[in-house]
């Protein structure tokens, strides 16, 4: 299966049931009354976490998803059918957020953990709720509540104890497939891993952890070379780094120079990643030349005053398996201490103030444009639209009570100031609904 880390999907909510308009008709009830019934809710749509998922590959196809609505009221003050919500299953650390306006909905971390993204609609009321002693008998009833619409983008970063980083061929897919149970694809040419691969490390004492092989770095990645924010969105998750340094010299590359440059590189993308506990791991110590390269490597680290701790050097032979238990262990240990990836994060502290609330007027928020195509006046915003399709155009009571929801919200007032005359038609936006306007 393909790995997938970056899914956008648009999602709707149910409607809700309409309101009906409903009388008693029993042979010994006098004057009966209103007895329509309310519509049922919508379904919403609600993200769920599925610890069984490691991609977002279910989402390359399949963009759209919806909700059911909710059953229209019955006579006899029956309220309809509530539909189910919608559950889509998405990996542990997906982060949701609005494709529209950026904001982060939620960061999937739990097995089983919820997040509804699209609330689904409140049904309409039947006409049994508008009976007043002024009006006992009222031919008024609501449609329902529209479903909300999100567009969101989908994030997935890997859930993993220990990430291991380095350079295209530093030997991380090699470490990986001799420690754990995951059998990454391993070849001599750059950028063999393409994406990250994850496996489980058991030590002898019992001890286990998630150990993710992670995608090739190189020099400009925090700026998108090369596999880029691909690789280094999945390393924020992790709590400690291993630090893969090739010390063969084969390709004429100096380690030194290698390891600077990713440290440059995590730093930039993300300043709390080097603050996190991290193992220098020198590789492919069965080479001829890298002893030597490591006498050079760990005096040059020693006197690297740019370093926020010195931190531990301890070199490997994957082919062999020289030092490879002792780095198991050690990270183990590490491992043990390290603080949650969340805590580097800068804390801010609440501070109790003061704050006068004055009052302020009740205010609504729509617009009115004159359309010349047409030469009629458009009211447009959400709050207009909503209760134009909440409300039943087929009767003229409904009709009338939209139209002094208007009135209270200050859209007649609002048309006039704009310059609208009496008999000027007036349209709702996103509709073929039109009244005129009467001054």
């Amino acid at each position: 299966m393909a790995f997938v880390d970056q899914a956008e999907i648009e999602v709707k909510a149910g409607k809700g049931g309409d309101g009906i308009v409903s009388f008693r008709h029993e042979k010994f009830v006098a004057m009966g009354g209103p007895f329509g019934g309310d519509g049922g809710h919508g379904g919403s749509i609600i993200l769920k976490v599925d610890e069984g998922l490691r991609t977002l590959m279910d989402f390359r196809y399949n963009r759209h998803f919806k909700a059911q609505p909710g059953g229209n009221g019955g006579t006899k003050g029956m309220t309809g059918a509530s539909s189910d919500d919608r559950y889509i299953k998405v990996p542990q650390g997906t982060i949701v957020k609005d494709a529209d306006t950026g904001e982060v909905l939620g960061d999937m971390l739990e097995n089983g953990q919820e997040l509804v993204v699209a609330k689904g609609g409140r049904g309409g009321r039947g006409n049994i709720h508008f009976a007043t002693p002024a009006n006992p008998a009222p031919e008024l009833s609501e449609n329902g509540e529209p479903g909300e619409i999100r567009n969101l983008k989908l994030e997935l970063r890997v859930l993993a104890d220990v990430g291991l980083v380095g350079f295209p061929s530093a030997g991380k897919s090699t470490l990986l497939s001799v420690v754990s149970n995951a059998k990454p694809k391993v070849a001599a040419y750059h950028f063999t891993t393409l994406a990250p691969n994850i496996g489980m490390v058991r030590l002898p004492d019992e001890r286990d952890f998630v150990m993710a092989d992670l995608p090739g770095l190189i020099e400009g990645a925090a700026q998108g070379v090369g596999l880029g924010f691909q690789f280094l969105r999945h390393v924020e998750r992790t709590k400690v780094i291993l630090h893969l340094v090739d010390m063969s010299g084969i390709e004429g590359t100096d380690p030194y120079t290698q390891y600077r440059k990713i440290l440059d590189e995590l730093q930039q993308y993300d300043e709390t990643i080097l603050a996190r506990p991290h193992i220098i791991v020198p590789t492919k110590m069965d080479m001829p030349d890298s002893a030597d390269n490591l006498v050079k490597f760990r005096e040059q680290v020693a006197a690297d005053s740019g370093l926020p701790t010195q931190p531990k050097i301890m070199p490997i032979s994957a082919l062999t398996r020289d030092g490879v238990q002792e780095l198991m262990r050690v990270t183990a240990d590490t491992l043990a201490t390290a603080p949650a990836p969340e805590s580097y994060r800068p804390v801010v502290e609440a501070t109790l103030t003061e704050k006068t609330y004055d009052f302020k007027p009740e205010k609504h928020d729509f617009t009115i444009e004159w359309d010349e195509d047409s030469e009629q006046w458009v009211v447009g915003g959400a709050e207009v639209e909503k209760l134009f399709l909440m409300t039943n155009i087929q009767r003229d009571a409904t009709i009338m009570r939209f139209g002094r929801q208007l009135r209270h919200m200050g859209v007649d007032d609002a048309l006039r100031a704009a310059g609208a005359k009496d008999g000027d038609d007036v349209r709702i936006n996103n509709s073929d609904f039109v009244f005129e306007f009467s001054d």
